[in-house]
């Protein structure tokens, strides 16, 4: 019960910093000078990226173990 508890409050982590990411991006993007539709693109393109990179550290650290 413990293990499941931590994978989902990490997993829960993830997404959050991944969503104040682009958050983050999207609002860079607005004071740049950049229209609505290419500043979610921008978001869209950072909350994939940190997705990726969680689960590409992930699968490390999972061959290391």
């Amino acid at each position: 019960m413990a293990r499941l508890t931590l994978v989902l409050l990490l997993a829960a982590l993830v997404i959050l910093t991944a969503i104040i990411a682009a958050a983050g991006a999207a609002k860079l993007a607005r004071l740049d000078g950049a229209t609505y539709p290419a500043a979610i693109l921008r978001a869209a393109t950072v909350f994939a990226a940190v997705l990726s990179l969680a689960a590409s550290l992930i699968t490390a650290l999972a061959q290391i173990t």
